[in-house]
């Protein structure tokens, strides 16, 4: 499936912008990529902040249609794009949906995303603390996935997407995987899907 009104402005270190970018390569949808110079303030000109006013990436246009938030944009993507395989829409799984798109902007955002954001853009957190944070989420994903393959439907949706980006590279936060196997080998099962795009690592960006 193609389209040729996607535009998505992005940044290559965002694990916020990767799953976008992820998404529309899993949905097979191509679309004008444009990464903003977050170091020089792009994201705070007048022309970004009439697309974000919060004036931060991803921000996804489609035509007249213009969505920020990660977890907006997989919503978006997956409404309009998407079969239902990777976006389910019966109600049980939607609403598990739902519960890890929370978990990605709460328990996720304040432990693994954090502890990377201190160590590559000396972001003023509590160095200790975002790292327990960051371990006591890992510790109960890694229980989560005891018994289960994806963390919805027992298959690949855009749950996983929404969890993957931050939590493989929790280790760019001083953040070790190594205590967690079950949530090591779901990594492994992400990255392993056809389609699949990985995010650049600080020194490759």
């Amino acid at each position: 499936m193609t389209t040729q009104s996607l535009k998505l402005y992005s940044f290559p270190l965002s694990g916020h912008a990767h799953r976008a970018r992820l998404a529309l390569s899993l949905l097979g949808l191509s679309a004008d990529i444009q990464d903003i110079d977050l170091a020089g303030g792009e994201q705070k000109s007048d022309w970004f902040t009439k697309l974000n006013p919060a004036g931060q990436v991803p921000v996804l246009v489609d035509g007249d249609t213009v969505i920020s938030e990660s977890t907006a944009i997989l919503t978006y993507l997956g409404k309009k794009f998407d079969d239902g395989s990777l976006f389910p829409t019966d109600a049980e799984n939607a609403a598990q949906l739902e519960k890890w798109f929370v978990s990605a902007s709460t328990g996720l955002a304040a432990g693994p995303a954090r502890a990377r954001l201190i160590n590559l853009f000396a972001a003023p957190y509590d160095k200790e603390e975002t790292v327990q944070n960051a371990h006591a989420y890992l510790a109960d994903l890694n229980r989560y996935l005891a018994d289960k393959t994806y963390l919805v439907a027992d298959r690949f949706t855009f749950a996983d997407v929404a969890i993957y980006s931050y939590v493989a590279h929790a280790p760019e936060g001083d953040v070790s995987l190594k205590a967690y196997p079950h949530v090591e080998a779901w990594i492994t099962r992400v990255e392993a899907q056809d389609k699949f795009i990985p995010m650049p690592k600080p020194e490759a960006a």
